[in-house]
């Protein structure tokens, strides 16, 4: 499903195999990819109920105010692991960056913006994609923000 998506975007991509995760610091001990440009793709729920995807990197922490402020909105929740694979189509662990079963806006921490590629979930937990972070940002329409804690 990820693939196809992404092939049918035209986008330049790659996965990478490892051991079955759930969090970020161990899938960047496993693969040896750096935990700043692994991402965590965190799911949100805004107080109205619309859900929206925040990235930032896999050493960092969200900042739920901020990506209140951003949306204009009274607040932003993370929801449960049991209902992220049902909003995403993904499990967590591997959710990717794009390719989303629900539309929902994204936003995406500025420090990812110094790198040519990020990582991120590959759809499944022993999978970690490599994308263009300017691919990311086009196919999501993504608001480039501080996110982080």
């Amino acid at each position: 499903m990820l693939a196809e998506f992404l092939e049918s975007k035209g986008v330049w991509y790659r996965f990478i195999d490892k051991p079955e995760t759930i969090h970020t610091s161990d899938a960047s001990k496993l693969t040896g990819v750096k935990l700043n440009q692994l991402t965590k793709n965190l799911i949100g729920i805004t107080s109205e109920g619309k859900y929206v995807l925040l990235i930032v990197p896999g050493d960092s922490r969200v900042d739920l105010r901020k990506a209140s402020q951003i949306l204009g909105t009274k607040n932003v929740s993370l929801i449960p692991f049991s209902e992220a694979e049902r909003v995403s189509g993904y499990p967590p662990g591997g959710t990717p960056s794009v390719g989303h079963k629900t539309p929902m806006p994204v936003i995406m921490d500025e420090s990812l913006e110094k790198y040519d590629t990020i990582f991120c979930g590959g759809g499944t937990r022993d999978k970690i994609l490599e994308l263009k972070t300017h691919d990311v940002i086009l196919l999501t329409n993504a608001s480039v923000r501080n996110l982080i804690a």
